[in-house]
């Protein structure tokens, strides 16, 4: 008769299976928590950096003719962070297959310039006047090449991560010729 008991087969390395899986998935949910909590992080030094300035020089500000309402703003980046988060999580579940690090490294690069640009742009403003919006126009010409150096990095790894990016790089794009309108607008 055989034992059909799955924690006693195999001299009980089913059960001792277990326990580690169960590690496994808490630290994947550890890190998908982590991922998140980094974006999120980057979202408040934003909100940080445009406290009084949206309602102050930004509000009276030469802006594109094609500047989406204010309103639109938030709930987008919500929506892309957490797009973000997931994108390096998946990346960074493949670490024991592939190389993750130079991926995960352009990903760090993106969202530490992503973390800069808003400061610059809306919390130098008053003290720089348009030279702020140039400085952030750079940052931010930097990050559209960071996150297209993320999403070919991440595609070798996992496609589905590099074509969540699509949205958030098109997004960026569009922030920049937003930045470029206002600094030449304003100058």
């Amino acid at each position: 008769m055989t034992d059909r008991n799955p924690d006693t087969r195999t001299n009980g390395t089913a059960s001792r299976a277990t326990p580690g899986r169960s590690a496994s998935i808490g630290r994947d949910i550890l890190m998908l928590v982590v991922f998140i909590a980094i974006s999120f992080a980057v979202a408040a030094i934003g909100s940080i950096g445009t406290a009084g300035n949206v309602d102050g020089w930004y509000a009276t500000a030469e802006k594109a003719p094609w500047n989406p309402p204010n309103v639109l703003f938030g709930p987008v980046w919500t929506v892309l962070y957490l797009v973000m988060s997931v994108a390096a999580w998946l990346v960074w579940r493949r670490r024991h297959s592939v190389d993750t690090r130079p991926a995960l490294t352009a990903y760090v690069v993106q969202i530490v310039l992503n973390s800069i640009w808003t400061p610059v742009f809306f919390g130098l403003y008053p003290a720089m006047g348009p030279a702020a919006l140039w400085i952030a126009l750079a940052i931010i010409v930097l990050l559209d090449i960071a996150v297209l150096v993320t999403m070919i990095r991440f595609w070798p790894i996992r496609k589905a991560s590099a074509v969540m990016l699509i949205p958030y790089w098109a997004w960026v794009l569009f922030a920049t010729t937003l930045n470029a309108a206002l600094a030449v607008l304003n100058s």
